[in-house]
C-alpha cells in the first residue's frame, strides 16, 4: 500500500520542472510577442484536440477488439456516412481553420511591415528607432545610425519606440531571438534581413544567437535594455563620449573570431555611415574571417 501512495505522487513530481518562471517565451511583453505567444497556445490546443482523441480511440478499439472479448465481426462492412465526415470532415475544418489564422498572424507580425505597429509608426514617426545589426563569430554589433554610435552585445531602446533593425552577417548565418520582444529571424552573410518590434514596457530583456554557429555559440547573448528616453539620450551621449571609433578598418578587427565570454559590452563613437552596407559588399565579394583552430581547441585559454 505504502508503494501505490509513492506512486500517486509522481506526477506532482513531474509538475516540478513545469516552472513557467525561467521560460521567457511565455512572458511576453509586446504586441508582437504576445501574438506569437497566442498563436503558440492555438496550435498547441487544436494539435491536442486532434491527438487526444485518436490515442483515446487507439485505447478503446484495443480494449474493445481483444483477442477474447467477443467482439460482433461484420466482414461485410464497407460504408458508413458519419463515419465518412467524420474523418475528412473535422480535419478539413481544422486546417482550413488554422490556415485562416495563421495568415492572419502572419501579416500581424510580418517582421518587415508589421500590421499590429502600422498605426503607431505612421501616427508618430519619431517614435522609430532605427539599428543596424551585424552579426559576427561570436558577437552582435548594434550601429545607431541616426546617433552616430554602436555598441557590442548591448541594444539599448527608449519606451515607447518602434525598433526597426536591419541585420547581415560576416560570414556566418545565425538566428537572432528575443523572446520576449522581437520574433526570430535568420541572419545571412551578403544579405539583409530585417525586424521589427514594439517596446512598451522598461526592463532588460535577453536576446541571444539561435543557431549553433562554432565555438562561442554559447555566448552570443545580449542585453536588451528599455528604458525612459532621458536615461536613452545619458546612454546615447556615454557611448559617444567613447575615444574608441568605428571605420570600417575598426570593424575588421572587431569582426575577427572571438568569445565574448560575459558578453562584455563595448561602446564606439561616429561609425562608419557606410558599414553596414561594406559588410554586406564584402560577403558578397567573398570575405571571410576564418577560425583558427586554436580557438576552437581551447576557448579558455584564448580568454585569459
Amino acid at each position: 500500500m505504502r508503494l501505490k501512495s509513492y506512486l500517486t505522487l509522481l506526477p506532482v513530481l513531474a509538475l516540478g520542472a513545469c516552472s513557467s518562471g525561467d521560460y521567457r517565451l511565455f512572458h511576453p511583453i509586446n504586441a508582437i510577442a504576445t501574438q506569437e505567444w497566442h498563436a503558440t497556445i492555438v496550435d498547441t490546443v487544436v494539435m491536442l484536440l486532434i491527438i487526444l482523441p485518436v490515442l483515446l480511440a487507439i485505447a478503446i478499439f484495443g480494449w474493445r477488439y481483444r483477442a477474447n472479448a467477443n467482439a460482433a465481426y461484420d466482414p461485410d462492412w464497407s460504408h458508413n456516412t458519419v463515419l465518412e465526415l467524420l474523418v475528412w470532415g473535422v480535419p478539413f475544418v481544422i486546417v482550413a481553420g488554422l490556415g485562416l489564422y495563421s495568415v492572419k498572424t502572419i501579416y500581424a507580425i510580418e517582421p518587415y511591415k508589421p500590421g499590429l505597429l502600422q498605426k503607431q509608426a505612421s501616427t508618430d514617426p519619431q517614435s522609430v528607432l532605427n539599428v543596424d545589426v551585424i552579426n559576427t563569430d561570436w558577437q552582435w554589433v548594434f550601429i545607431y545610425p541616426d546617433q552616430h554610435i554602436a555598441t557590442i552585445d548591448e541594444l539599448e531602446v527608449p519606451k515607447g519606440s518602434i525598433v526597426k533593425m536591419r541585420l547581415t552577417s560576416t560570414s556566418v548565418s545565425n538566428d537572432i531571438y528575443i523572446p520576449q520582444l522581437a520574433p526570430m529571424i535568420a541572419v545571412m552573410p551578403g544579405m539583409r534581413t530585417l525586424d521589427t518590434f514594439d517596446a512598451p514596457a522598461l526592463g532588460e530583456y535577453t536576446g541571444f544567437a539561435a543557431d549553433f554557429s562554432g565555438a562561442g555559440f554559447s555566448w552570443m547573448q545580449f542585453a536588451t535594455h528599455i528604458v525612459s528616453q532621458d536615461d536613452f539620450n545619458t546612454w546615447v551621449h556615454k557611448a559617444a563620449s567613447s575615444p574608441n571609433q568605428l571605420s570600417y578598418a575598426a570593424f575588421q578587427k572587431v569582426a575577427q573570431p572571438h568569445v565574448n565570454v560575459g558578453a562584455k559590452v563595448s561602446y564606439f563613437s561616429n561609425p562608419d555611415p557606410q558599414l553596414f552596407n561594406k559588410v554586406v559588399a564584402a560577403a558578397q565579394a567573398g570575405v571571410v574571417y576564418p577560425v583558427s583552430s586554436a580557438l576552437t581547441k581551447s576557448i579558455g585559454s584564448n580568454e585569459k
